[in-house]
């Protein structure tokens, strides 16, 4: 699995930004995916930029409010923007759209990511990702979420506050109304919560309310919050389902416990709390966040620090 965020995003626009002639005058988004990146690069190119379908409707986005644009001798070199191309056939049907136009435009096409033996697609580019892919941008509308489990707190609604997480009235009231946050866009495979199971009927009347369409609804069996802090397994609980399933992703909003379902499961974790998408959490860099090997670490230093005294460079 190949995953981008926004920063990666940004990044590699930066980074590659030379590719892209001066010469352009407008630069045009793709919607909807494509009007991020559109939008990044009319900033950094300082270039006016609007949507495929303004354009065709004689408009672009300028500070305030659209004004017509149809001036051939101030806008005449488009620049088309997408995010990605996988299989081609969207940007196929764009260029069709335009076709009628490319009398008038000199129009070229741009697209961030690109699969390996599509890049001829497009005419510039700035990194080859081959299939499977994530984007943070449109991860909540992707069609494999069907394999791939959901924490609800925090990912599907906010975190109770300590006041609400009473274990009681103010903690029901909270299930029944908590305010939603990231909502996806099509049916997802199993929500897996270290909420009670004697929350389940008020848990799943919030679902149904906010038009989560899901499989299934797993549950820590308990029988009160000072039983789910004595096990503190919420990690655990939460590889087991994991693990259960021929599931490719689960999407939780605790970076600690995103690291332990990893770890566990040695599968991949979106944790939507940076949105990083964690592949192994035994790799280097979990080992200096979690302090596991501060103390080799330590002696390390300390054994160079000595060396570099012994050559009075330190």
């Amino acid at each position: 699995m190949n995953y981008r965020n926004i920063k990666d995003l940004n990044n590699v626009i930066l980074k590659n930004l030379s590719i892209i002639p001066r010469d352009f005058d407008l630069i045009i988004g793709i919607p909807r995916s494509g009007m991020l990146p559109a939008n990044l690069l009319s900033l950094y190119l300082n270039r006016p930029y609007t949507d495929l379908q303004s354009f065709l409707n004689g408009h672009i986005y300028k500070a305030g409010a659209r004004s017509q644009f149809f001036d051939i001798s101030e806008f005449k070199n488009i620049l088309v923007v997408d995010d990605s191309v996988a299989s081609g056939s969207a940007l196929k049907q764009c260029k069709e759209t335009l076709k009628p136009l490319s009398a008038k435009f000199n129009i070229k096409y741009c697209a961030v990511y690109v699969v390996p033996g599509k890049q001829k697609l497009v005419d510039y580019y700035f990194e080859l990702v081959p299939l499977p892919r994530y984007f943070q941008w449109n991860i909540f509308n992707h069609t494999t979420l069907e394999k791939a489990c959901f924490d609800i707190d925090g990912v599907l609604c906010l975190d109770p506050s300590p006041e609400q997480n009473d274990d009681g009235e103010k903690y029901l009231e909270f299930i029944l109304n908590a305010p939603p946050l990231f909502i996806p866009g099509c049916k997802i495979g199993t929500i897996v919560t270290s909420r009670l199971e004697k929350y389940r009927k008020p848990t799943e009347t919030w679902l149904k309310a906010n038009h989560i369409d899901y499989k299934e609804l797993v549950m820590l069996d308990l029988p009160d919050m000072e039983a789910r802090q004595k096990a503190n397994n919420h990690g655990e609980h939460k590889a087991k389902a994991y693990m259960k399933k021929p599931y490719i992703l689960f999407i939780e909003s605790d970076y600690s416990q995103a690291i332990e379902i990893n770890r566990i499961s040695k599968k991949p974790v979106l944790c939507t709390e940076n949105f990083e998408m964690i592949f192994k959490s035994e790799s280097i860099l979990y080992n200096l966040k979690s302090g596991k090997h501060l103390p080799f670490l330590r002696r390390s230093a300390l054994q160079v620090r000595d060396k570099l005294r012994l050559l009075n460079l330190f």
